[in-house]
């Protein structure tokens, strides 16, 4: 975990301050990319998976990626690193030869964990926010794999998961433009 996080972070915080290398973009955002690529990147590097693998790993980890982002529209107040790093959840469970049913206990685990995270603006400390994600993302996908699933019965988790997905999606895009117009107003106002 502190290999992934660290890594994820690093990688982050150079890019967030000016860092002229390349990096993977998912969803229009480099964080984002960094995000769902390096923990799943890191795994494969600490556990010596095949390149074919990984490049699976890692196709499902920006799908995945993508598919939730759908739901929330091109801004939310909700902080990519959320779903960028439900992407890579699911990736390093893949990469523990997991089945779809952990793969969807991973993402009610992930949204049923970090869903409240807000966006406050691109910055240096988004590194913070993605270590965050990375290691959550590390607790899901170990919880999903030992059997352990947050219940439908909790919060906005529901027993499909795609009306789970949805939920999450309302709430990043209908639930927070309140907070969106309110972070705005504080940034402008300092």
């Amino acid at each position: 975990m502190s290999f992934a996080m660290g890594m994820t972070a690093a990688a982050s915080d150079a890019r967030m301050a000016g860092c002229k290398l390349p990096a993977m973009s998912n969803s229009g955002s480099g964080n984002q990319g960094i995000t769902v690529s390096m923990p799943v990147i890191t795994y494969s590097i600490k556990y010596g998976i095949d390149d074919v693998r990984l490049a699976r790993a890692l196709t499902l980890s920006n799908l995945i990626a993508i598919h939730i982002k759908g739901y929330l529209g091109k801004l939310s107040a909700l902080c990519g690193c959320v779903i960028a790093s439900t992407g890579s959840a699911c990736g390093i469970v893949y990469l523990q030869g997991g089945s779809y049913e952990q793969i969807c206990a991973t993402i009610k685990n992930m949204i049923g964990n970090i869903t409240g995270m807000v966006c406050d603006g691109a910055k240096v400390g988004c590194a913070m926010k993605v270590a965050s994600g990375v290691s959550c993302a590390i607790q899901s996908a170990v919880l999903a794999l030992r059997g352990n699933c947050v219940c439908e019965t909790d919060g906005i988790i529901d027993k499909d998961i795609e009306k789970t997905i949805r939920n999450l999606g309302e709430i990043g895009s209908s639930g927070m433009k309140s907070t969106d117009q309110l972070i705005q107003r504080i940034m402008v106002c300092k």
